[in-house]
Parts: structure tokens; sequence; C-alpha cells
């Protein structure tokens, strides 16, 4: 037993008679949770770091071949495969947007934007964006990663966006969410602070770049079909798993959505981040990234550690944690069938139940 785990123990025992068991309880401090996790969740290991982007090169290039070589029956598991070890691309750039991958944020913004490019991703646009949902997840009105829609909202929106929002929400449409996410947000800097405008134009400068060169010589030398083979219907599997493991991080029937004056950044962090189960290849491939709790807790923690980070978790704080899920059809027929808008106050409703009431 290390000293860590021992200082972590002692601090739980500590919190414990501190603190009631009361899910809202107001007392519990984010701080109070970091403080009971062990040291070396949150120790860098350059080498496991600089592994990871190898072994993730490879299994991108694994895919790549795949689609190279796959007869046209095969294709389909040649694009999921090739779709989720991009995903890991992005979960690298994730841990440097965090500053969790390196010590040094130069290297930390180079390796962002290497694995942000093939996915036309501006890692700066994102970094900023995504830093704001971790200050305010499952704040109603906040949270910009994922927020449900308000009935009110969905009353004083265009015909046009009623009918966008209604098929969308009703139609098992939640994989394309993380495609209007990237396209709305991440290529105005306007949307950003005059103060981090320099930076988000530069990450929009490498990402214009990288498919000035690349698309066009994907086209000349492949066609149309090799650009759709290579290119896009990976990049779509890419966003099926960024949509679900957002949507799925945070929604469930009885997951609360708090406006700002009762929300509490601890539980929110705890009992609003769900812990889902995935296939082992999948959360190989993705660097864990569906082991979220911990993420929440603190950003400061590296991928390979999440998993020691949410036992200790799981042991000293399990009783505010949300039940775990495994990722399933049914899963996702679930939270999209019950969790289509929201009410302040009493949870989730139906398109039907809301135009049934009103």
């Amino acid at each position: 037993m290390t000293t860590s785990i021992v200082n972590s123990e002692k601090a739980r025992r500590e919190l414990e008679k501190s603190f009631s068991s009361d899910i809202n309880n107001p007392e519990i401090k984010l701080k109070h949770i970091i403080k009971s996790l062990p040291r070396e969740c949150f120790q860098k290991d350059s080498r496991q770091a600089w592994m990871t982007v190898v072994v993730n090169v490879l299994m991108v290039a694994l895919g790549y071949a795949s689609l190279v070589f796959a007869p046209w029956y095969l294709l389909p598991f040649a694009w999921i495969f090739t779709g989720t070890a991009l995903t890991g691309f992005f979960v690298i750039g994730h841990d440097c947007g965090h500053r969790s991958f390196s010590n040094k944020h130069w290297v930390n913004d180079l390796v962002g934007h290497l694995v942000f490019a093939p996915l036309i991703y501006p890692f700066h646009a994102w970094r900023i964006g995504h830093n704001y949902h971790h200050k305010h997840t499952n704040k109603l009105d906040y949270d910009n990663a994922w927020h449900p829609i308000r009935p009110e909202a969905y009353e004083n929106s265009s015909p046009t966006w009623k009918v966008i929002l209604k098929t969308f929400l009703t139609n098992k449409l939640w994989w394309i969410g993380s495609v209007g996410h990237w396209a709305m947000i991440h290529f105005d800097p306007n949307n950003f602070l005059e103060k981090d405008r320099a930076k988000v134009k530069q990450s929009i400068t490498v990402v214009a770049v990288f498919a000035a060169i690349v698309f066009p010589t994907l086209l000349i030398t492949t066609g149309i079909w090799g650009f759709i083979k290579f290119w896009v219907v990976p990049w779509l599997v890419y966003h099926f798993w960024m949509s679900t493991f957002t949507y799925v991080h945070h929604t469930a029937p009885d997951v609360p959505f708090e406006r700002a004056t009762k929300w509490n950044e601890a539980i929110a962090q705890l009992s609003g981040t769900i812990h889902c189960n995935y296939p082992a290849w999948v959360e190989f491939l993705c660097h864990d990234i569906s082991v979220h709790v911990p993420h929440h807790i603190s950003t400061a923690i590296p991928w390979y550690n999440l998993r020691k980070a949410y036992s200790s978790i799981q042991e000293n704080w399990g009783s505010y944690l949300h039940e775990e899920c495994n990722f399933s059809w049914s899963l996702m027929k679930q939270l999209t069938d019950e969790c289509q808008l929201y009410k302040e106050d009493s949870g989730y409703l139906t398109f039907k139940e809301y135009e049934t009431g009103k």
C-alpha cells in the first residue's frame, strides 16, 4: 500500500464523518473528491503517452490497409474499425486539450493539432469550448457539450427548427449530433472570446491546410468513391462515437440538469456523469474514454490512470455514483424514447407527453 493510498483512505474516513449520505448535500466540494484520490492518478507517464500515439497510428494504418484490401462485403467492418481507431486520435487530442498528455504546453498543442487534423477538427476551438463544458456539466442552459431541449425553447423555435428538433429527437438520430456541433460552433471565431480568437483562427488554418492538401489528392488519385470510402465514412463512424459517448455520458431519465442557482459542481460530476461499459475492442481503441467519471472529477488525470481513479471513486464515493450501464441498442432506444424534452424540476418527457399536456 503506497503512502498516497494511505492518505486517500484517511481523507475518505474524514470526509465520511463530515458529510451525510444525502445525494444533494451542498457541503460536498469537488476539491474533497480530488483530495481523496491516490496521487498516482495525476502522474503523467511520457512513455505511456507516446506509446499510445504509436499504437494508435498503427491501428489507424491497419484500418486504412483493411479498406484498401477488403472485399466489398467486408467494407462495413473495415469502416467501423477505422472510424473507431480515428476516435482514438481524438482521445489523445482530448488529453492534449486538458494538458494531461505532457507537462509542456507546446507539446500538447503540437500533438493536439496533429491528431485533430485528419478529423478536420480545429484543436483550440474544441479545447476552449470543451473546458467550458467541464465547468458547467449538467447545468441547464450552460452546458455546451450536450444539454436537453426545454419545452419553452422548442416552442420559441422557428417552424423549420421545430421540425428539425423533433425529427432529430424522436428518430434515433443522436449519432449525427456531433456533426452539427462540429459544423456550427468550431469554425466561427466570433463564437469565442476575443482573447481566444487568434488561437482559434490558427487551428482553423491548420485543418484548412490539411484539407486543401489531402482532399484534392484523395479525389485525384481515388475519385469520388475513394474520397467517400477512405475519408467520409470513417469520419462519420468517428462522429457516431463522439455523439454516443457525449450523449450517454450525461443522459439518463433520472439524471437531472439543474439551473445555476441549484447546481452543485461536485454532485453534477459524480452523479451526472455515467459510466458506460463498451465492448473491449472499443475501449482499447478509444483509450478508456468511457471511464468518464474520474475525468469529470479532474481533467488532470491522464487516460491511462482513469481506471485506477475510478476504483478509488467507487470505494470512497460509491453512494453518489449513478448506476453503470452497458452500451447496446436497447440502451440507446430507451434514452432516445424517453429523453426527448426536459422540463425544469420535473425531468425528461416525451413529445407525446408534452403534446398531451398542452
